[in-house]
């Protein structure tokens, strides 16, 4: 005699029942969110104009929201369960931090907002993250290029993390209160991240023939686009003269120290590698980028742009 498994949904329905309601479409952005930047004053400092200050904070945004997806793909591919979890929250740190700078750069001067279908649920820092195109993106390219092994991110992580450390260290000085804020809260979080990669920098440097050999090759690979990290761009003097940001070039000196240290400790010599050069003087910061990060927004855009009007 044959038997057949019940069917729950006979009885009481489907378990995702009513989870989207008529519209099959509702159900990738909220409509009920917190200000990200609620109980902070955004009043515009005197002295900068206003899309001088969102641009700046577009390329601190970028920077951290595209390093934030390349982290995050490491997420249950790294060595252990431990450095599994120490990535994913050095991802989730950066997201935080690009989703308070996009929120501050739409405050700041709203026509940055790219403009979508009347009624979107939307958020000014969604739309900004998920419905740009590449060449409006305003990152360095080191945050962009395709991941390689487990060396590879650590140095990344260590390149970036000082000179972001180094920077936002200065900007708690910042005369806008969001900058300001949004830096006493990341100083925090990226000097754990250099100190998390600057140990991962020693131990494989110090482990075994294959490891520093592979650390050695990472390093060499992205040398080329770190310099890219301390240039500064017209958009950064300018709110630095203001006293709202911080120029890249005026912490050089002392990121450079901090390499230095960890370059003579892992026994590991400075890479002899030109800069990556850009196009007539165009960098990242001007929206020229790699392939990488075209296929990468590909991956990461997807379905908000499928379903622009969609909700939760």
């Amino acid at each position: 005699m044959s038997h057949s498994t019940p069917d729950p949904n006979d009885a009481h329905g489907s378990v995702f029942d009513g989870l989207l309601g008529s519209d099959d479409s509702q159900w990738a952005f909220g409509t009920d969110f917190e200000d990200p930047l609620a109980g902070v004053d955004t009043t515009m400092p005197e002295g900068v104009a206003p899309d001088a200050l969102a641009t700046y904070c577009v390329m601190l945004a970028d920077d951290a929201l595209v390093l934030s997806h390349r982290v995050s793909e490491w997420c249950s591919n790294a060595p252990d369960l431990e450095e599994d979890i120490a990535l994913a929250n050095i991802a989730l740190d950066l997201l935080g931090q690009a989703r308070l700078l996009l929120a501050r750069a739409a405050a700041a001067d709203p026509t940055v907002v790219p403009a979508l279908p009347e009624g979107s649920p939307v958020p000014p820092e969604d739309a900004l993250a998920f419905f740009r195109e590449a060449g409006d993106f305003r990152n360095v390219r080191l945050a962009e290029v395709d991941n390689g092994d487990f060396a590879h991110v650590v140095c990344r992580i260590l390149l970036f993390a000082t000179v972001r450390l180094a920077l936002m260290e200065r900007l708690r000085e910042s005369r806008d209160r969001v900058l300001a804020a949004v830096a006493a809260k990341g100083v925090k979080e990226l000097a754990y991240h250099r100190d998390y990669a600057g140990r991962w920098f020693l131990t494989l440097a110090q482990g075994t023939d294959e490891s520093r050999r592979r650390l050695v090759a990472a390093l060499e690979d992205l040398w080329p686009l770190y310099p890219e990290l301390l240039a500064t761009h017209a958009v950064e003097d300018e709110v630095a003269t203001a006293g709202v940001g911080v120029r890249p070039a005026d912490v050089a000196a002392e990121v450079e120290v901090v390499l230095e240290q960890v370059l003579a400790m892992s026994a590991v010599e400075r890479p002899d590698r030109r800069a990556l050069a850009g196009v007539r003087g165009r960098t990242g910061r001007d929206g020229l980028h790699t392939e990488a990060l075209g296929r990468m927004l590909a991956e990461m855009q997807v379905t908000a742009r499928a379903h622009p009007m969609g909700q939760w």
